[in-house]
């Protein structure tokens, strides 16, 4: 059988949902994903086919411009990870960035038997923003990934 990937805490993957909410509604999204953009350390895991979901519902909810703008913005934010066509984008990005973290609003991801599914091949919490958020600890995860005192937020969230 083979081992399960050793994952990051530090590294998270928002579904394209979360990442269009966040753009598009804000409240927990965007709180969530706050916390990513304020902190260099703390990383957004998405692959290619992960950001064309996104950037597709931010086209159909909205329009072309704001799609290519943000599109623009979260390639400099993302670290870019590349897996098959057929996988499921944000766990396909969590597996392949060994993030630790998947932000979605789809029950079927956070349900008890995606958790069995994912067994000992995928160690990732899914989590909805709102329980991300609500758990999200900035000062405890720096100490546990980069050491010494918390110095706070060190780049602007929006």
């Amino acid at each position: 059988m083979p081992e399960t990937p050793e994952t990051n805490p530090a590294r998270i993957v928002a579904d394209a949902d979360v990442l269009a909410a966040d753009l598009l509604v804000g409240g927990a999204a965007r709180e969530a994903m706050d916390a990513v953009r304020g902190h260099s350390w703390v990383e957004l895991v998405a692959s290619d086919h992960l950001l064309d979901d996104a950037e597709a519902v931010v086209r159909d909810l909205a329009d072309d411009d704001l799609a290519a703008a943000w599109r623009e913005r979260v390639e400099d934010l993302r670290i870019e990870v590349e897996h098959p066509p057929d996988d499921h984008p944000a766990l396909a990005s969590a597996y392949r960035g060994q993030a630790a973290h998947v932000l979605s609003y789809d029950e079927g991801l956070r349900s008890a038997e995606a958790g069995a599914t994912f067994g000992s091949r995928l160690n990732v919490s899914v989590k909805t923003p709102e329980g991300f958020a609500a758990l999200f600890d900035a000062e405890s995860l720096y100490e546990a990934v980069v050491g010494g005192d918390y110095p706070g937020p060190d780049r602007d969230a929006r």
